[in-house]
Order: structure tokens, then C-alpha cells, then sequence
């Protein structure tokens, strides 16, 4: 759904451990960092489209993970021009993101990345919770600096 601004509506998931790490994944056949991320279907609410991304690209299920917080509006980023598709209608010049954070409630064995047919991605770990600003591609950087920022008292509650 791009709406009339040209974002495209997405949900960005940023999972948490016990030990108030986060899930980082890398995208398939590239260099490139991110936390599981997707588009909200037409007709779909932003909790439904966290679960079934949270399925296709990680695997894990409602039952294992837990919504915390979320974000109250949404976070936009533009594309660079050059990753702008022009010539598709409509034109999609970024993302508007409602984020959501999770407790992963199971152990690290639930995770399985082929659940899809394409995966997103092919490897992933725990990361302290500053270092995705520092790997994540930088058109997405200020929007995970604010999802960070946003939720940095809520993790420091999870966690104590």
C-alpha cells in the first residue's frame, strides 16, 4: 500500500533476548544488516503484518514472542533516487514504518530463516542494542536512531 505521498506502509521488528540483545539479520547475498522489516497487505492491520513477517523472514511464531511497545506514528525514510522505480505506478519514493518491539519468550532454536520460498536472509545473531546505527545502510539510519531511541526505556524496564 503506497499512499499518496508515495511511502509505502511497512512494520520494522526489533526483537529482544533476556539479556536485552537484539535480533540482527543479514540480507541474502549481501552486506547488508537489518531487523526483519515488511510491507503492510491491503486490509491488514499493522499487528497482523508483524506476525506474518516475523513468520516469513524469521520463522518464529505469535506464540514465540511477545509485543512490548510500539511506536505511536509512523517513521519515514526516503530512497535514494537511484533505488526509486519510476516507471511503476505508483511511485514509491520510501517507506512509512510503524515499529513494534518483541521479547522473544523461546529459545534461539525457533529461529529458522527458509520459511519462505525467498529468504531475506541468510544469517543472524544477537547484537548490543546501539549497533545498528552503526551497520544499517545510512538512507535507514535516522529511523532506527528514533525506533532505537523510542524504545530504549522500555527495553531498560524489560530487562531489569
Amino acid at each position: 500500500m503506497i499512499d499518496s505521498d508515495g511511502y509505502r506502509a511497512n512494520v520494522g521488528i526489533i526483537i529482544f533476548n533476556d539479556d536485552g540483545k537484539l535480533f540482527w539479520a543479514r540480507r541474502i547475498g549481501q552486506d547488508a544488516w537489518q531487523f526483519p522489516q515488511g510491507g503492510i497487505a491491503y486490509a491488514e492491520s499493522p499487528v497482523e503484518a508483524v506476525y506474518r513477517e516475523l513468520s516469513e523472514e524469521t520463522g518464529l511464531t505469535k506464540n514465540d514472542v511477545q509485543i512490548v511497545a510500539q511506536t505511536e506514528g509512523w517513521l519515514r525514510y526516503n530512497l535514494p533516487e537511484h533505488l526509486v522505480r519510476r516507471y511503476k505506478r505508483p511511485v514509491c519514493i520510501g517507506q512509512k514504518q510503524k515499529w513494534f518491539m518483541l521479547r522473544l519468550l523461546t529459545t534461539d532454536a525457533a529461529v529458522s530463516l527458509d520459511q519462505n520460498k525467498k529468504p531475506e536472509f541468510d544469517i543472524w545473531k544477537w547484537t548490543d542494542y546501539w549497533t545498528p546505527l552503526n551497520e544499517v545502510i545510512s538512507f535507514k539510519r535516522d529511523v532506527y536512531r528514533q525506533a532505537l531511541e523510542f524504545f530504549e526505556p522500555t527495553l531498560d524496564l524489560q530487562i531489569k
